[in-house]
């Protein structure tokens, strides 16, 4: 067992030239911190290594440069100026790579300065609030310097150290550092609601904090049976937890438990996981191993990011040259995502920054920008505008879909760009038009699928050229009133390139886990400005006749036909067309119908009143 001692006394175990590991996050020392700073005098060249502090980092104070010097794994708001005049130096590493830093000797560290719940009956003081690479950092200093503060909570799961192992104990009664993100925004809450329609009932859940994690967690209000496997957790999980929408019964690895590695956030939070159960905190070589995460199916993982450019590098620790952050446990969370069975890997961040003079959304990274997850990593992005998927995707495709999500001041500039750097033709047509997402809607075919009704996107070039392919001669007819075979690489592009007003498509889609998405129907219409009528068609694929999904599409082409102040509908069906026919006539609308050269010319009036003069 250690002996106590008093912090001035302990500290006197620190020397000049040795490495000393700092308890992060809320769990740091600030008694001992600001022990240390008081022998500055007496030491030189003591380097100080911990990921981001909420408390203070007196050691990083101008003036201090020949006593310490911070190497930061992460940097913090109060390290990031000295790391800016080379006071402090920046590791950018994954934080699952950190542990085995000091175990192979490659960081060997002398000392470690961490804080500590009281011991237990048996002689066990937990790491609290902050287990992360502090016990790695533990089990391998030379000396161990705790504080015993009443104030950590004794979190449960492999977060316990033993007087045994401690060398000197230090009696602090001090409050934990806090951190308030503050109330979520309106870009916050859009984005969260566009994330949200991602996430399935049962599905495990990897987020931060801040505002927008917080917003993620609120956004969550309507899922079921969710579970959480989680670097760190804040405030915004007790009220998803109350809610009942977080349970874990549905988890694949740790089932009934929130597994994370550390916590930031109030008092509030530190008194509810206190000795409670359903909270496991382990170490971060644990809690961050791609292939532990990967275990738990159907895992979300959501990370944010300062910036993105038309390929889909994420750029999450640095603007520019100048570094902000670190790389933190964002890749171990992303690519753990990508091997989990039904599993989701999602990069979140607002459209523009610096008051909305800046796109978040680039066509090339800043000089000095550091990438911190590749573009073969990245899966979705999401901003207050949409989600882009982007693997597996052209950089063509991945630069649509990126325009499409950027805020619209920039859309018109990121697409010229996009031009400029050969990323699309050059005679791509604008993509800054509405998208019209309140269509999109889940759909049940009568033989049970689930389909998801959505606007085109001018990505779904390939896959309008499969459904296209798919179809019958006799659908291929019926759908263009004459045998075709073939079309034009040409005609794709221009279908899926529309202003959804004078030219709307609908899209019904299938997901399957082994062959990925693939277009069922597509039913569209070309308005006329002029008389307020739009021709329509529509094609099912054959497989998929007789399932409802021509019924859904046709409601929703109404639906959009109304909203755009049409006052009918124009479609020219082959006369033999017996089931479109019948399918038009159950629509229940009021329509008119002729026969001209084998086709019924059929229209459905929409009961639209237009203003005089309206356009399409």
């Amino acid at each position: 067992m250690g002996v106590w001692a008093s912090a001035d006394e302990a500290v006197a175990r620190v020397r000049s030239g040795d490495r000393v590991y700092v308890g992060s996050n809320c769990g740091q020392p600030e008694t001992l911190c600001e022990a240390l700073v008081r022998r500055a005098d007496a030491l030189r060249a003591v380097e100080l290594v911990h990921l981001i502090v909420f408390g203070e980092a007196p050691y990083v104070r101008p003036g201090l440069e020949e006593s310490f010097r911070h190497a930061a794994l992460f940097v913090g708001a109060n390290t990031r100026q000295a790391v800016r005049e080379h006071r402090a130096d920046y590791v950018p590493v994954f934080l699952s790579d950190v542990p085995r830093l000091f175990k192979n000797g490659q960081m060997p560290l002398d000392v470690a300065l961490v804080s500590v719940s009281p011991p237990d009956a048996h002689g066990f003081c937990s790491l609290g609030v902050s287990v992360d690479i502090g016990m790695a950092a533990c089990k391998r200093a030379r000396t161990v310097i705790a504080e015993v503060n009443p104030h950590m909570p004794r979190t449960l799961g492999d977060s316990f150290l033993h007087l045994d192992e401690i060398d000197v104990l230090v009696a602090v009664d001090r409050p934990l550092p806090e951190h308030d993100p503050g109330a979520a925004d309106e870009t916050s809450r859009a984005i969260a609601a566009h994330i949200a329609k991602l996430i399935e009932d049962g599905s495990t859940i990897q987020t931060g904090i801040g505002r927008l994690p917080n917003a993620i967690l609120e956004a969550f209000a309507d899922k079921n049976d969710l579970g959480i496997h989680t670097e760190l957790f804040s405030d915004g999980l007790i009220a998803a937890i109350e809610r009942g929408n977080v349970t874990g019964r549905r988890k694949t690895l740790h089932p009934n438990k929130v597994v994370a590695s550390f916590c930031i956030g109030s008092q509030n939070l530190y008194r509810y996981i206190d000795n409670n159960p359903f909270f496991e905190f382990r170490p971060t070589e644990y809690v961050n191993d791609v292939a532990v995460i990967a275990q738990n199916e159907r895992m979300v993982t959501i990370n944010s990011a300062l910036e993105v450019d038309l390929t889909g590098q994420v750029v999450s620790d640095s603007i520019g040259h100048e570094i902000y952050s670190g790389v933190g446990g964002q890749v171990d969370f992303v690519r753990g995502a990508a091997r989990s069975v039904g599993g989701k890997a999602i990069i979140a961040l607002p459209s523009r920054a610096k008051g909305g003079t800046v796109s978040r959304i680039v066509a090339t990274l800043r000089p000095g920008a550091g990438v911190v997850t590749s573009r073969a990593d990245v899966h979705y992005v999401a901003t207050e505008f949409g989600v882009a998927y982007l693997h597996g995707k052209t950089l063509r495709d991945r630069a649509l879909s990126l325009i499409r999500i950027a805020h619209p001041d920039f859309r018109d500039r990121l697409l010229d760009e996009a031009k400029e750097l050969g990323l699309v033709a050059q005679d791509q047509p604008s993509v800054d038009y509405p998208y019209p997402a309140h269509l999109s809607k889940t759909i049940t075919a009568k033989n049970g699928a689930s389909l998801f009704l959505r606007a085109i996107l001018p990505t779904d070039e390939q896959m309008l050229k499969g459904h296209f392919y798919a179809l019958s001669g006799s659908s291929k007819r019926h759908r263009f009133s004459r045998a075709v075979e073939t079309m034009p690489a040409s005609a794709f592009r221009d279908w899926v390139n529309v202003d959804y007003r004078s030219h709307m498509a609908l899209v019904a889609v299938q997901s399957d886990a082994d062959e990925g998405e693939r277009i069922i129907g597509v039913a569209r219409y070309f308005a006329n400005q002029t008389t307020g009528l739009a021709e329509f068609a529509m094609a099912v694929r054959d497989d998929w006749q007789g399932q409802g999904v021509g019924r859904c599409l046709l409601d929703g082409l109404v639906a959009a036909a109304r909203e755009a102040k049409l006052v009918g509908l124009v479609g020219y069906v082959d006369a033999d067309n017996a089931p479109m026919l019948r399918l038009l006539q159950s629509l229940g609308l009021p329509h008119r119908s002729s026969v001209s050269d084998g086709q019924v010319v059929f229209r459905l009036d929409l009961g639209t009143v237009r203003a005089e003069g309206a356009s399409a």
